[in-house]
């Protein structure tokens, strides 16, 4: 089964770009974020028409998630919990019916976080310790399942062409960077990372000052795999040509292949 995370920052806008990606690559199972509209303005006859069921957790103008898939989906559950006052859409997951097992699929859209010191800086790191909290009831399960999309966090130096840009952002302050770290040391495999070393592998160029054309990138679209998911993972990439494109998103696809 092969699945995506894809941030394709507005679905209206990039409706042509994604479902030429989708037509080329033929992910089973697509994990889409910053949808940027409310679940009754999603276009879903593009997606059905190509086979997949459409779920989404919207929000009017920015944020928004969703899951496409081949397979049937089950137990879909919208907005991460501990927190019944947030009302930001950034998290959905459900369960995936394969051919030979069950996978439980969490896409998300972590906080940027900026600027900061600051309230939004607060959010994203409560927002990843409800995470971890989510995570570990799920683990508790001991069946597989994966959380992936934009985590809006860069690991280490070298997941991004210029570290020293980013030492003061939300994005690779030291706080975030243990957060992250700490939600792996559950127990997850971070796919790319288990498959694929060194620098030079990015998911993000931002559209100013010709980053892309100068590789000016970050690493900071995710997989983190369950045991019992990585046991099953096959292979692993990022689409990065795809940023090349018309109309682009300042992401691109990233993947991964799960023997389920």
């Amino acid at each position: 089964m092969k699945i995506a995370s894809f941030n394709i920052n507005g679905i209206k806008a990039r409706l042509e770009a994604l479902t030429n990606w989708l037509d080329e690559a033929q992910p089973d199972v697509a994990v889409l974020q910053e949808i940027k509209t409310v679940d009754e303005g999603f276009p879903h006859a593009p997606f059905e028409e190509r086979g997949y069921n459409v779920e989404t957790h919207g929000q009017k103008g920015f944020n928004g998630v969703a899951i496409l898939s081949k397979h049937p989906l089950e137990d879909v559950q919208r907005g991460l919990p501990g927190d019944d006052e947030d009302e930001q859409a950034r998290w959905i997951e459900a369960t995936v019916m394969g051919e030979a097992t069950s996978l439980r699929v969490c896409g998300l859209y972590l906080p940027n976080g900026n600027p900061a010191p600051g309230p939004k800086y607060d959010y994203k790191l409560a927002w990843m310790a409800r995470q971890k909290a989510r995570a570990a009831e799920l683990l508790a399960t001991e069946e597989p399942f994966l959380m992936a999309g934009d985590y809006n966090v860069i690991p280490q130096d070298e997941d991004a062409k210029r570290p020293e840009a980013w030492r003061e952002d939300a994005l690779a302050l030291p706080q975030s960077r243990a957060a992250f770290r700490e939600l792996v040391a559950m127990g997850f495999t971070e796919a790319f990372r288990a498959r694929v070393q060194g620098p030079g592998h990015y998911t993000f160029w931002d559209y100013q000052a010709g980053a892309w054309n100068r590789d000016d990138g970050i690493r900071i679209d995710h997989f983190l795999l369950s045991p019992q998911a990585a046991d099953r993972l096959t292979d692993t990439a990022i689409d990065k040509d795809i940023r090349g494109r018309e109309k682009p998103s300042d992401h691109v696809p990233i993947w991964v292949e799960l023997d389920v």
